[in-house]
């Protein structure tokens, strides 16, 4: 069983106001998601964040998103392909400019909130990320949701020659064709930190998640996402880190 990376959405302050717990996730993750200016934070932000993730040893992915700080970027925008072609390589420069500045690099790209969602049904809107990050740097992965037929956005990343990285959430409950429900219906979102810590094991370990229709639903994965907003998700996400650590320690 090969290792699944733990990642986390960092970076998501804005001036004063403070979202999230990063410095006590950090230590804990292996992939930082930094937001890059469009749905949450600013230079000050992403140069304090990068620095963290550098001071752990942890990946830097770059967040981007449709421009909608008011809405933390989880509202569809109308932008054209090509407006989300420019809006991504722009966010991916800003954070690239100042890891340069730290003598590091971005491993990958993970969309943020909507446009993540968007992607991931919309070839049209898939291939103008694509060619953003063709545009920057071919080798670098995108991450996507794993749902339970990851075969035509597979094939999208061959026709566009991105590797895809999958990804699922510890803390969202999956419909039956294993996409995210929707965060306007009961139930999307854990709270139960026990919860949330079996998820993560029933993922990590290949074994199946009850979707909302009361389906099976195993996921193929590369990486895991945890949210550190709360004292709650805090002490989840070290218990999975130490789950991790036991599932994959050699025998």
């Amino acid at each position: 069983m090969k290792p699944i990376l733990l990642n986390a959405d960092m970076g998501e302050s804005f001036g004063p106001w403070v979202m999230g717990l990063d410095h006590q996730v950090m230590p804990h993750v292996d992939l930082a998601n930094i937001a890059c200016g469009f749905h949450a934070s600013d230079p000050d932000v992403m140069r304090r964040t990068v620095r963290m993730a550098a001071e752990h040893s942890v990946g830097i992915g770059a967040h981007p998103a449709y421009p909608d700080l008011i809405g933390f970027g989880r509202r569809s925008l109308a932008c054209s392909p090509t407006e989300i072609e420019n809006l991504v390589l722009y966010q991916i420069g800003a954070l690239a400019a100042i890891c340069r500045a730290e003598g590091i690099g971005i491993r990958y790209v993970k969309p943020h909130g909507a446009l993540y969602n968007d992607m991931a049904h919309r070839p049209e809107i898939f291939s103008a990320v694509a060619r953003a990050m063709q545009a920057y740097d071919p080798e670098i992965p995108l991450m996507t949701l794993a749902t339970r037929d990851t075969s035509a956005i597979r094939e999208l990343a061959l026709e566009h020659d991105i590797t895809l990285w999958f990804e699922a959430f510890a803390d969202r409950a999956y419909d039956g064709d294993g996409r995210l429900v929707s965060r306007t219906e009961l139930g999307a979102v854990h709270h139960d930190p026990d919860v949330i810590i079996e998820q993560a094991r029933r993922i990590a370990s290949g074994h199946p998640l009850t979707a909302s229709d009361g389906t099976d639903l195993i996921l193929t994965v590369d990486t895991l996402c945890v949210h550190g907003d709360n004292e709650e998700s805090v002490a989840s996400v070290r218990a999975i880190r130490q789950m991790l650590n036991r599932l994959h320690r050699p025998a």
